[in-house]
């Protein structure tokens, strides 16, 4: 049995890893701002009143949790704000870089004397992320700051190779959210290929950019 640390995890794919994990007997600690109805029913321990962009806030959690040991660390918590070309909106482009790119970084430096060797940390990023991958364009801030946490986990994965701690760079594919307007496939399909990716994850292949459901290499 393994301890578990997932932010965001209020509702979406956040609650959804909080159930799964749950149910396959894991330890979980879920941290959020304000916790659902559903998430506080499952009865996990929640750390509530979290904002992972404030150093405060995470100065906070990490005294909360002195003398936990966390395996997996898992930064979910993020924000999708339309961008387009003719509608740019530079104060939704850096909240996503806060929440996005940043946030998770600030979470993993506060939280990894809490790591051990062996353990893994996991970025939710994103295919809207992949540079080569992007046909479409607009959503400018979604975009970007995903491309900036992949970065994060390829320097982390560098970083925290000699410690013995394994990165993961994982799209969860398009998920039935609030965040896309509930389109594609379910929060459940997506959760178990991505707790698939996480207990495959290891040194070798560290800061790889994974498809969490169909476990392919995605381009940066």
């Amino acid at each position: 049995m393994a301890n578990y640390l997932i932010t965001g995890t209020n509702r979406g794919i956040g609650l959804e890893y909080c159930k799964q994990l749950q149910a396959k007997g894991e330890t979980v600690i879920a941290v959020c701002r304000e916790p659902s109805e559903e998430l506080k029913a499952l009865g996990v321990p929640v750390e509530s009143g979290i904002d992972v962009t404030s150093d405060d806030s995470v100065a906070e959690l990490v005294k909360r949790l002195q003398g936990t040991t966390i395996d997996v660390l898992i930064n979910n918590a993020g924000i999708i704000e339309a961008n387009s070309l003719e509608n740019l909106d530079f104060e939704s482009l850096e909240r996503q870089f806060r929440v996005n790119a940043v946030a998770p970084l600030r979470v993993t430096k506060a939280l990894l004397p809490l790591i051990p060797k062996g353990g893994k940390i996991v970025l939710m990023t994103s295919r809207m992320g992949s540079i080569e991958d992007n046909t479409s364009g607009g959503y400018y801030g979604y975009r970007m700051s995903k491309t900036a946490l992949s970065m994060a986990g390829k320097s982390l994965a560098e970083d925290l190779k000699p410690r013995g701690i394994a990165v993961g760079i994982l799209h969860p594919g398009m998920v039935q959210t609030r965040m896309t307007d509930f389109s594609g496939i379910t929060t459940q399909e997506s959760v178990q290929g991505l707790i698939q990716r996480i207990e495959e994850l290891n040194l070798d292949n560290s800061g790889t950019f994974w498809h969490g459901v169909k476990g392919e290499v995605l381009p940066w």
